[in-house]
């Protein structure tokens, strides 16, 4: 395969597409949820994420099973954790079963703001699928994005 082979121009034309479609999409919510809930996009993740914690069985999350879901590096999980935590939004304790381990739970303060926050998120991701699909490169993923489901 060659730089100018055309199946790899189409690969990286759709990449292109792809990560111009993603940076469009995570701007304008993290425009809607600063403006409207001194949030950004990672801090939305993260309550989220964590807020569908439960006490059951591998209810609680590990760091990098964390980190994983609002894609970050552990450090990085780590101190977006410290800095929800320092605003009252997310609350750290010791496992009861393992006390090497450190559940991290979403405060009621936490699970508030993000009640608050989703209909924002929600709304900007509406419009920047919208504002995207009218864009002929775009449309085809807004299409895909539209239809996925990702199984529970």
């Amino acid at each position: 395969m060659t730089a100018t082979d055309p199946a790899l121009t189409a690969l990286a034309q759709g990449w292109c597409a792809l990560s111009l479609l993603h940076g469009r999409i995570e701007t304008h919510i993290e425009r809607a949820l600063q403006a409207g809930h001194d949030l950004s996009v990672r801090e939305y993740s993260l309550l989220d994420v964590l807020s569908r914690q439960h006490n059951g069985e591998g209810g609680h999350l590990q760091m990098k099973q964390v980190a994983d879901a609002v894609v970050l590096s552990q450090s990085a999980t780590t101190r977006l954790v410290t800095r929800l935590e320092d605003r009252g939004l997310l609350s750290r304790y010791l496992c009861p079963t393992d006390r090497r381990g450190i559940y991290t739970d979403v405060t009621q303060a936490g699970l508030k703001l993000l009640r608050e926050a989703r209909p924002t998120n929600e709304s900007a991701l509406r419009e920047a699928l919208d504002a995207a699909a009218e864009v002929p490169e775009l449309a085809p993923l807004v299409r895909a994005v539209e239809t996925l489901r990702v199984p529970v």
